[in-house]
């Protein structure tokens, strides 16, 4: 693992839409709300009235590729009824192979599986990012995603990135600066309310896994079209599914190739001063 270049970061409208196959969530319950940052009312002045503009996963200000050839793998665990599993096989093979990877904490994953997140919260080969709170899309008018209905305000918008951030302060001791929305979508607005309250959207150029929905040999071959640079994301919390298989054989062929991985914060991925 090697830190990445200092090349300026871009987030063009690339494989991110071609690759764009579910990345559904579970609906559940509302999770209890966070405390809310001192910085709120500013925050909720600041965008009132704003129009919440494009729909998407690939919209200006929402990170894709690291800026470097260095290629950031992530992974998900979104938590809630059906999402709380947890693909062990696949983590197995990152640390077999000795692969960095970000790993995307829902909060409600976090609750249920406590000591495990802190054994991967300890562990330096992975770094741990922000899922949100309930793991629901990013809107400041409720839209929704995958049948899964989003926030509905800018003060919702705050609580789901605070929320998953307070649990995984309480977790690791530390901030995490990334941010991914559940099912990955955001509105223009919502992308720039995560910005203003100091966190880094992030999503991805492939789609490796397609939601935990690809056989292996699918996965294998998304993973196969990995580009220097790229941001990949997969899910680590369906142990059923094809992802850890396909990670299984590709990986190898991809180390044996001299691609170099990293985990985001050692990118030179611009980052958003922290208020919360």
């Amino acid at each position: 693992m090697t830190q990445a270049s200092s090349a300026p970061i871009s987030t063009p409208t690339s494989r991110a839409t071609a690759n764009a196959a579910a990345v559904p969530g579970a609906k559940t319950p509302a999770a209890s709300a966070a405390p809310i940052p001192a910085i709120r009312a500013e925050i909720e002045k600041r965008f009132a009235g704003r129009p919440p503009g494009q729909w998407g996963i690939d919209l200006p200000g929402i990170v894709t590729h690291t800026g470097s050839r260095a290629v950031a793998l992530t992974f998900d665990a979104c938590g809630g009824p059906g999402g709380s599993g947890y693909d062990a096989q696949l983590i197995d093979t990152l640390r077999r192979l000795g692969v960095p990877a970000t790993l995307f904490l829902n909060a409600r994953w976090i609750n249920t599986n406590p000591s495990l997140s802190g054994e991967l919260a300890s562990d330096s080969l992975f770094e741990i990012g922000n899922h949100g709170l309930a793991n629901v899309p990013l809107s400041t008018t409720g839209r929704s995603a995958y049948g899964i209905a989003g926030t509905s305000t800018i003060g919702g918008v705050i609580d789901e990135v605070s929320g998953g951030a307070s649990r995984i302060v309480a977790l690791t001791r530390k901030r995490s600066l990334w941010f991914r929305a559940g099912t990955a979508f955001y509105d223009e607005t919502a992308v720039q309310v995560v910005s203003a309250i100091g966190f880094t959207p992030v999503n991805f150029s492939i789609n490796s896994d397609g939601g935990a929905t690809f056989p292996p040999g699918t996965v294998a071959a998304q993973l196969a079209a990995v580009q220097p640079g790229d941001i990949v994301i997969g899910h680590m919390n369906q142990p059923g599914s094809g992802t850890s298989a396909g990670y299984a054989a590709a990986l190898p062929a991809m180390i044996d190739q001299g691609m170099d991985f990293t985990t985001l914060s050692l990118t030179r991925i611009p980052v958003h001063p922290r208020i919360v």
